[in-house]
């Protein structure tokens, strides 16, 4: 049966709403005041173009307190949207800082609960290189004790419902960069060992530390690490 792409076509249709989308592609919850500064609009208008976003099933929203906290809807339409950029043009760069902020997103960046960018998919293809990834991204008994050895808990990730790897593709380097349980703990364990930082709007920075991680013991190479802070 086709299908019907054009109540996706409308939801995402408008620069506002595409804003906000690519503001909430890090996996985060944001209130509508802080999305609406973000894409530039009136407190009003930010509620009817988060409305349309979460009738399309782009978006979910849950009530905190008082506020109503907004977030991509899954990690599978994350995913969904992460392969649309493929099809999408940059947003256009507006000033220094936008500019500064397109760069940054390329290097590294959040999609979802995962690594991507340069960073994400250098670090993907060193597993592979190195025999962590077999095909499909598929986790190798090589790999399996590799990220055991580097504090993953694979055998947890294996007794959950999520599925262990997939390669999700990356809209910037036009290669596959490592999605599902594996790739969101390895982002989580960078994370709690402050090896990475969270950075705006999407970003990933590096710490002085993370940058030796990332090098020494996680073998990425030294030109797709960036430059730490």
């Amino acid at each position: 049966m086709p299908q019907d792409f054009t109540p996706i076509g409308r939801a995402l249709s408008a620069p506002a709403r595409s804003d906000i989308v690519n503001l909430l592609m890090d996996g985060s919850s944001r209130p509508a005041g802080e999305l609406a500064s973000a894409a530039g609009v009136s407190a009003s208008t930010a509620s009817e173009h988060l409305a349309i976003l979460v009738d399309s099933g782009i978006l979910a929203v849950e009530a905190n307190g008082r506020r109503r906290m907004y977030r991509v809807a899954d990690a599978r339409t994350a995913a969904a949207l992460e392969q649309l950029g493929l099809l999408c043009p940059p947003a256009e760069d507006v000033g220094y800082y936008r500019t500064r902020d397109a760069r940054r997103l390329a290097d590294a960046r959040f999609c979802y609960d995962h690594l991507a960018g340069r960073l994400g998919v250098a670090l993907t293809e060193s597993m592979s290189e190195h025999g962590w990834l077999g095909a499909d991204l598929a986790l190798s008994p090589t790999g399996d004790a590799a990220l055991t050895e580097r504090g993953i808990d694979v055998a947890a990730l294996r007794a959950g419902r999520r599925r262990l790897t997939r390669p999700c593709a990356d809209w910037t380097e036009r290669r596959p960069h490592l999605a599902g349980a594996v790739g969101a703990s390895v982002a989580a364990h960078f994370l709690a060992m402050k090896w990475i930082e969270r950075g705006h709007p999407r970003a990933v920075r590096v710490t002085r530390a993370g940058r030796a991680a990332l090098t020494d013991v996680w073998l990425v190479p030294a030109d797709a690490v960036p430059i730490a802070l």
